[in-house]
């Protein structure tokens, strides 16, 4: 028993804390047919798995956007949502989405040939936006949004929602996470891959049991860079673990249950979209990414992790000297990475506190 406590405990850590108060959310699904990819690749069925809290108005303006980080859920939301935190769903009506790749949505393990495993497209920042968009007008009948946030890959999604669609949503809130992924998050998520694939039971990505030391390797190097260093050297690991609890014990449970179940081949397909994510790739833009940035119209709130080993914050700051309409606000926290996802009861105090305030001001 101490040691499936001990597994859960360090296994959130990653992410949020889990609420006392458990939102009232609803699953559903839509299915998009002969989905054309930014790659050309046409899928026949695109599906994307997402989650609502709280009742749409009459008047449909009470809409908040929140696109999943990494390998999540709809649900990696639910430290900011309920009462006393920044989303109240008894005025609005959220909704949560979940990326391409993830194991839900459409992705390289659930998706039937000619596209399963290996075979399945690359998928862009972009493809996940547009096919949320189209989600969101068809299926909703939603025009508009009175704010979109985002952690991680969330905030990726969150930069690229106000290029691609300059006038949806009022206000856009970014954690942890930039407009672009520079040369050394590309290196980074190639190291990862590598570590992964390494492995003879990968196969090209044929396998026929999961590449279980692939993907323990895999997990290790992203544990690596998930915290800031200090967090290791404070052993801000003990903030959520048993008494006595040791370090040997966190790694491993880190190498052996970092992401539970995962695919292989779906955590491939999720870093390729992480790596390629650039917001001045999008048309009209020539490939400059400060030109997009500058091009941004609504009230942005860009909060980076002071500690981020992801997205550096100097990368945050250079983009910021570039937005007319953002407002800087980094995240004081040594908990890296996990700091923009409230991972500790500080960080959500201070996301809660200031995304409240941002979405309140005219």
């Amino acid at each position: 028993m101490k040691q499936l406590l001990l597994l859960l405990l360090i296994c959130q850590q990653a992410l949020a804390q889990a609420p006392k108060d458990v939102p009232t959310s609803t699953k559903r699904e839509y299915i998009i047919s002969n989905f054309k990819t930014e790659s050309g690749t046409i899928l026949p069925q695109a599906h994307i798995i997402y989650g609502t809290y709280g009742h749409l108005n009459a008047a449909k303006d009470n809409v908040v956007l929140l696109p999943s980080h990494y390998m999540a859920t709809y649900r990696g939301y639910e430290w900011l949502i309920g009462p006393g935190k920044a989303l109240d769903t008894t005025q609005l009506f959220l909704v949560a989405t979940e990326l391409f790749g993830n194991g839900r949505s459409s992705s390289p393990s659930n998706t039937p040939e000619p596209f399963h495993g290996p075979r399945f497209p690359m998928m862009t920042i972009r493809d996940n936006v547009a096919a949320v968009h189209q989600l969101l007008v068809e299926e909703l009948h939603i025009t508009h949004l009175k704010a979109i946030i985002g952690f991680s890959m969330g905030a990726q999604q969150a930069f690229q929602w106000a290029v691609s669609y300059p006038d949806f949503a009022s206000k856009i809130v970014a954690t942890s996470g930039t407009s672009k992924t520079y040369g050394h998050g590309v290196v980074r998520l190639e190291g990862q891959i590598a570590a992964l694939t390494a492995d003879e039971a990968f196969k090209n990505g044929d396998y026929t049991a999961p590449p279980k030391k692939g993907i323990e390797a895999f997990s290790v190097v992203w544990t690596g860079w998930l915290y800031s260093q200090e967090w290791w050297r404070k052993e801000l690991w003990k903030t959520n673990a048993p008494a006595g609890t040791t370090f040997e014990q966190v790694l491993n449970r880190y190498r052996t249950n970092f992401i539970p179940g995962a695919d292989a081949n779906d955590l491939i397909l999720q870093m390729r979209t992480w790596q390629h994510h650039d917001i001045g790739a999008t048309p009209g833009f020539d490939g400059n990414v400060e030109k997009a940035l500058a091009a941004i119209k609504v009230p942005f709130l860009y909060m980076p992790s002071e500690t981020d080993l992801y997205f550096p914050l100097s990368d945050a700051k250079y983009e910021a000297g570039f937005m007319h309409t953002g407002t800087l606000l980094p995240i004081p926290s040594l908990w890296g990475h996990t700091a923009g996802a409230a991972s500790n009861p500080a960080d959500a105090k201070f996301l809660n506190t200031q995304i409240a305030a941002f979405l309140k001001l005219n």
